[in-house]
């Protein structure tokens, strides 16, 4: 039996498949011996061909669609960036050898879409940009969204091992009909499902390696007042997830640093789809739903908490006891 958005699924899974080999092409050239710092060339070389790839394959399919993506072609058209279009039309060419630089850079663009409306794409290319540079953790995210909701989410994890031992997972959902994993490179979907841990104590929470993205400090409070004695899984992008969604965890806690910071669609929309339909529950720190209706960013809500579901409640009523985001 067809299912409502069966189709969109398949291409979805089928970009981010193909936006992959470009991400783990990039990947393996780093030398983290010889990299800088600052040098975030490889990241954005794989971001730019990550995005023009995924947008591509939807222009294809769905070209009334518009994609609210993370990149626009603006720097990649200036003199100085000669060298960066250069490498990127190397990776992009290595799939798609007949590409030219102005197609790539259209692609890219199609990602340029800013504003609400009923039926879009958000797609984050590269998620986890410093995880991408250390070659631990990084997503490419993707999602549907028709009438504020989101109707399907996939998620491309290239270094995350399947359940079968195979490197690279593709996690995706269409909207009532549950949540799979795929390995990558393969044609077979598990279903997943979250955690049925019931011991408050036991809880297991996904937080970002880096800690400018999330108050570390106030999760190790919300720990200790909830009793949980495990220690947090430190891991870089929505891999969190996607660790939450099929059991490895359960809780990712997002939590804000300051008031006025608002979380980009791009960074959450793919994976909560994917926990839900896996039987988990996502919503701000105070309980309300995500809301994917004003553009860019989640401009109604504040931080983002992802559970399987038993301790949500929990967890909020702990967020409010604590004072957290009460800025």
């Amino acid at each position: 039996m067809t299912t409502p958005y069966q189709k969109e699924k398949e291409i979805a899974v089928a970009a981010i498949a193909q936006a992959a080999v470009i991400c783990k092409n990039v990947q393996t050239q780093i030398d983290l011996g010889v990299l800088e710092k600052n040098d975030k060339s490889p990241v954005t070389v794989a971001d730019f061909g990550s995005q023009a790839l995924v947008c591509k394959m939807l222009n294809e399919t769905f070209a009334a669609d518009p994609v609210i993506g993370e990149e626009d072609s603006k720097s990649l058209r200036q003199p100085e960036n000669e060298g960066l279009l250069t490498r990127l039309m190397n990776e992009v060419q290595q799939v798609l050898p007949e590409a030219s630089p102005e197609q790539v850079l259209g692609w890219i663009d199609k990602g340029g879409q800013d504003s609400y409306t009923e039926r879009f794409w958000t797609l984050d290319p590269i998620d986890g940009t410093k995880g991408f540079l250390r070659k631990d953790q990084y997503a490419i995210s993707l999602a549907l969204i028709v009438n504020g909701e989101i109707v399907v989410g996939a998620l491309c994890c290239p270094n995350m091992n399947a359940q079968d031992g195979t490197e690279g997972v593709i996690f995706a959902a269409e909207k009532g009909q549950g949540a799979v994993e795929i390995p990558l490179g393969k044609n077979t979907a598990t279903p997943i499902s979250v955690s049925r841990e019931n011991v408050q104590a036991n809880i297991r929470t996904c937080e970002s390696v880096e800690k400018a993205h999330s108050s570390h400090s106030d999760s190790a409070r919300i720990a200790q007042l909830l009793g949980i004695t495990a220690d947090p899984v430190r891991i870089d992008s929505q891999a969190k997830y996607a660790t939450v969604a099929r059991g490895d965890a359960e809780a990712y806690l997002r939590l804000p640093r300051d008031g006025k910071y608002r979380e980009k669609i791009w960074d959450h929309a793919g994976g909560v789809l994917v926990v839900e339909e896996a039987g988990g529950k996502v919503t701000d720190i105070k309980g309300r739903p995500l809301e994917f209706t004003h553009g860019r960013t989640l401009q109604n809500n504040l931080g983002v908490i992802v559970t399987s579901g038993t301790f949500h409640d929990a967890v909020i009523k702990a967020i409010d006891e604590l004072n957290i985001g009460k800025f």
